[in-house]
């Protein structure tokens, strides 16, 4: 009786040699390829990111019209129909009196010459005399 080892081997070197796929052939002229490897993804760290920053609104600019003269009102109706409206107002006599009823009032000095371009959010102070009654 023959080995009982053989007998089970082979039909199972048979069933074997028949699922597996044959390696390619090679000849002389191939080159060997480094085996296939499973590599971790690349991690990358990102580059100091070069960030323009943006670029300034342009500042809206204003010609300064020469109010020196004129009605306190009239002065500030001219300083805003040029764009300017950050404007304050002191009585020009030094003794602190509100300019209540702008129309009784002289323009006699502004903080921004005539004719200055400025940005259009200047601080423009009118100084005024009080019209005798």
């Amino acid at each position: 009786m023959p080995d009982m080892r053989i007998v089970v081997a082979v039909p199972l070197l048979l069933l074997t040699a028949a699922c597996s796929t044959p390696p390619p052939a090679t000849t002389s002229t191939d080159t060997p390829q480094p085996p296939a490897t499973t590599a971790a993804p690349l991690q990358t760290t990102p580059a100091a990111a070069t960030t323009i920053p943006p670029a300034a609104p342009a500042v809206k600019t204003c010609t300064v019209p020469n109010v020196v003269g004129l009605i306190h009102q009239t002065a500030q109706d001219t300083m805003q129909k040029a764009g300017l409206f950050f404007l304050t107002e002191e009585d020009a006599s030094g003794q602190g009196r509100l300019l209540i009823n702008d129309r009784n009032w002289k323009t006699t000095k502004q903080s921004a010459a005539a004719g200055t371009v400025v940005d259009c959010n200047t601080k423009i102070l009118l100084s005024a005399e009080k019209i005798a009654d």
